[in-house]
């Protein structure tokens, strides 16, 4: 076990979306991290399980999983699969022509798993489409955007968002969360141009929660990965987070989960 989490970079620096088949041969992976993008996994054959941080997903025809760059996960695929990826990393949204596509992955980001139905031929043409156009010597940007943005409108309509209206200040404050984790709720209203006040008022009503909750939930992800996953103490786990001490650290750690992190580390090493 090493000190960091692997990290994988799955794409050339020089290109900033990939689209392909999926790999036939990558069907037993070792947990990992990505470096900086989103991939969307569709799959139309194959079962097995998907192992994203501490839960397991089923994997079925017709099923799309949403894997985020702060994931830790790996592949278990006990039949051969059949399916396609995107592969997005964050210069494609910086150059993207239509910012409408940008708000699309950020609502998808809300989910790990997105169940279609077979009868839907509209997807796998979509995927095929944009296969093909990613093939090109010359690569028609438009069309690749268009092809996803009608792609991602089927995914949204399919994704279990119902229950949260995602309004743009919560999806920006989510955004930022992936990418920077700190124990501060003034830190994020400042970074949204919005006040602390206003930031947990529209947490409340979109998820029922405070913002310094929220902001928790993806500390505790955090921190349970990297006691899981790597050979850090805990000490250096609550430092790098900002936190001043272990003792707060953990008070904190058990304060959202019931356990310590030292009891969560060796109860999940005996499992």
């Amino acid at each position: 076990m090493n000190n960091k989490i692997d990290t994988y970079n799955k794409i050339s620096e020089y290109n900033d979306i990939k689209i392909e088949k999926f790999d036939v041969t990558k069907r037993y992976t070792k947990p990992h991290k990505h470096n900086k993008y989103l991939e969307i996994v569709f799959f139309i054959k194959g079962t097995g399980f998907h192992h994203v941080d501490l839960k397991s997903y089923k994997i079925k025809p017709s099923t799309v999983f949403v894997i985020k760059k702060d994931e830790v996960h790996h592949w278990e695929i006990t039949t051969k699969p059949k399916g396609y990826v995107i592969i997005i990393k964050e210069a494609f949204l910086q150059k993207t022509l239509d910012k409408f596509i940008n708000h699309q992955l950020l609502k998808l980001q809300h989910t790990s798993k997105i169940k279609t139905t077979k009868k839907d031929a509209s997807l796998k043409a979509l995927f095929k489409s944009l296969v093909w156009e990613k093939q090109q010597d010359v690569i028609n940007r438009e069309a690749v955007e268009g092809g996803l943005k009608a792609l991602f409108s089927k995914l949204v309509d399919y994704a279990p968002l119902n229950k949260v209206e995602s309004t743009d200040l919560v999806l920006l404050f989510t955004d930022v969360l992936s990418r920077r984790l700190k124990n501060n709720v003034n830190f994020y209203a400042e970074h949204l141009n919005t006040t602390p006040q206003n930031l947990n008022a529209i947490c409340r009503k979109e998820y029922g929660k405070s913002a310094s909750d929220i902001i928790a939930d993806h500390i505790i992800k955090e921190v349970q990965r990297r006691l899981l996953y790597t050979n850090e103490t805990i000490s250096d786990v609550a430092y790098s987070l900002g936190f001043k001490d272990s003792s707060h650290f953990t008070k904190y750690f058990k304060r959202y989960t019931g356990e310590t992190p030292k009891q969560f580390k060796k109860l999940k090493k005996t499992i």
